[in-house]
C-alpha cells in the first residue's frame, strides 16, 4: 500500500495510507486527524502536542498499524547504539527474573495488564562506578527515534537489582527515593508498553549503564539530558530485549486517568 509521510510534532513521521480506499476504511476523524498532524510545519515543545501525539499512536486503527509494519525507529537508533563509545566500553550483565532476553515482558507489566515495570537485576560492574543509569525506549515505535518508556538515574550499584513495580505508574507509587525521569508522555513514570493494534512486535530496550562520576541531573531529566551525562561519564553498559505485541485490534481504554496524565501507548 503506498504510504505517505507526515510530520507529527516531535514524535517524527507518520506515515498514511495514500490509498483513497484504505482512508475510506477509516472513521472520517481518524483521517483529518491524521492529516492535521501531518500539516505541522516543525517540531514542538508542547506537552500539550507531545501527549497527543502519544494518544494519536494509541488510537490508530488496526488498518494502520499494520500498513505501518515496516516504520519502526530501529535498533540501531536506541541510546545503547548511539552513543559513539561502543569501542572500550565495558559490559554490564543485565537480566530479569520475569523474561528472557528477546522474549515477550510478562502481560502484568504491559497496558494490557497491571502496567508495573517489570524487575530488573546487574552484575559485572567495572571497579569504580558511582552511580546507574537506566533507560528504557521501544525500537519498533512508528517514529524517526524510539519512544521513552522510562528513564530512572542515580541508582546505587550496590543494590543490584530493581523489584518489579519500583519505578512509578498510574495506580502504583513505586520504590521510595527513586530519582525517575521524563518518558514521552512527559511524565516521571513507567509507560506501559501499548504498541498500534496489528503494528507487529515491538522490542522494549531496557540499557543499563555505568557511570564513573555521578553528574548533576535535573529534578525529572529528558532524553538529551540522560544522553548528555552519558557521553562523558559512562564507563559500561548492559542491554535486555523484552517484546509486547498488540495485534487483536482490541484498543485498551483506561477506566480512569490521573491528573495530567494521558492515555498513552508505544
Amino acid at each position: 500500500m503506498p504510504l505517505r509521510k507526515g510530520r507529527i510534532h516531535d514524535s517524527g513521521a507518520l506515515c498514511v495510507p495514500a490509498d483513497a480506499a484504505a482512508q475510506r476504511a477509516l472513521h472520517p476523524r481518524t483521517c483529518a486527524r491524521l492529516r492535521d498532524a501531518g500539516a505541522a510545519r516543525r517540531p514542538t515543545d508542547s506537552p500539550l502536542a507531545r501527549r497527543y501525539t502519544i494518544r494519536m499512536l494509541e488510537k490508530l486503527p488496526e488498518v494502520i498499524g499494520q500498513a505501518l509494519q515496516g516504520v519502526r525507529a530501529g535498533l540501531d537508533n536506541i541510546v545503547f547504539n548511539t552513543l559513539g563509545m561502543r569501542e572500550g566500553l565495558g559490559s554490564i550483565e543485565l537480566a530479569s527474573m520475569a523474561f528472557a532476553d528477546h522474549a515477550p515482558l510478562p502481560q502484568r507489566c504491559t497496558a494490557d495488564g497491571e502496567g508495573v515495570s517489570p524487575p530488573l537485576q546487574w552484575s559485572g560492574l567495572p571497579v569504580g562506578t558511582t552511580s546507574l543509569l537506566l533507560i528504557v525506549e521501544d525500537a519498533d515505535s512508528p517514529t524517526p527515534n524510539p519512544l521513552v518508556h522510562a528513564i530512572v538515574v542515580d541508582l546505587e550499584p550496590q543494590s543490584g537489582a530493581l523489584a518489579e513495580g519500583a519505578i512509578p505508574s498510574q495506580g502504583n507509587e513505586g520504590a521510595e527515593g527513586l530519582h525517575v525521569g521524563r518518558n514521552s508522555a512527559l511524565q516521571a513514570a513507567w509507560l506501559p508498553p501499548d504498541p498500534p493494534p496489528g503494528h507487529g512486535v515491538h522490542r522494549y530496550a531496557f540499557q543499563l549503564f555505568a557511570l564513573a562520576s555521578r553528574p548533576e541531573f535535573s529534578e525529572t531529566p529528558g532524553r538529551d539530558e540522560v544522553v548528555d551525562g552519558l557521553r562523558e561519564h559512562a564507563v559500561a553498559s548492559g542491554l535486555l530485549v523484552g517484546t509486547h505485541e498488540r495485534s487483536d485490534g482490541l484498543i485498551r481504554i483506561p477506566d480512569a486517568v490521573p491528573p495530567g496524565g494521558s492515555a498513552i501507548a508505544g
